[in-house]
């Protein structure tokens, strides 16, 4: 039954993140942890760093992840098969007036209409991945400061243009770091 419900998850998710793997967060967030509660906000925060670390998209990664989560190693085939299904019927759907050389001006209008909602769904997953990240409770505002720290330097870093690589063990450092110095002066906030 598990197995059903998460090929009928990531279908949903497959069929519906169009514009990319960002694009596809909020849809993936809403099903996953809302829907059927597989995870919590943090741990998709965590799968989306996880996902961003692990070559491939970052919708099959996560599908992965909480496939294997939820069912084990046949959660996380089904979740991925079910993942990358609707988006491959429909590309061999399109395939065909593009490679018969009939290409419609209706998904090209089509396509063009899906680009400010895509970066609209980008915004809304930029957001919410921010405050989970960032925030240690909401009510009351409490801000983990070593995140806070983190995101602001390889932001501005990210801005002069340093390479995405680096960063990734920048921010990891610094978490790791400013932990470990509240840690030892005791001075931390709760743990998620």
């Amino acid at each position: 039954m598990i197995l059903l419900r998460l090929f009928i998850a990531f279908v949903e998710v497959g069929a519906f993140a169009f514009g990319g793997g960002y694009a596809a967060l909020p849809l993936i967030e809403r099903v996953i942890v809302h829907r059927y509660g597989w995870l919590s906000m943090m741990e998709m925060t965590d799968v989306v760093s996880i996902s961003q670390v692990t070559p491939g998209p970052i919708a099959i990664n996560a599908a992965t992840f909480v496939g294997m989560r939820v069912a084990g190693l046949p959660g996380a085939i089904v979740a991925s098969f079910a993942t990358v299904l609707p988006q491959t019927i429909l590309l061999f759907i399109i395939g065909i007036f593009f490679f018969r050389g009939k290409r419609p001006t209706t998904i090209d209008h089509a396509f063009l209409a899906l680009r400010p909602g895509v970066a609209g769904l980008i915004g809304v997953a930029t957001v919410s991945i921010f405050i989970s990240a960032i925030f240690l409770s909401t009510s009351p505002i409490v801000i983990d400061p070593v995140a806070l720290v983190a995101f602001s330097v390889v932001l501005i870093l990210r801005i002069k243009r340093v390479n995405l690589f680096p960063l990734v063990f920048l921010g990891a450092g610094i978490g790791l770091l400013g932990h470990l110095v509240e840690y030892l002066t005791g001075t931390g906030a709760s743990p998620r």
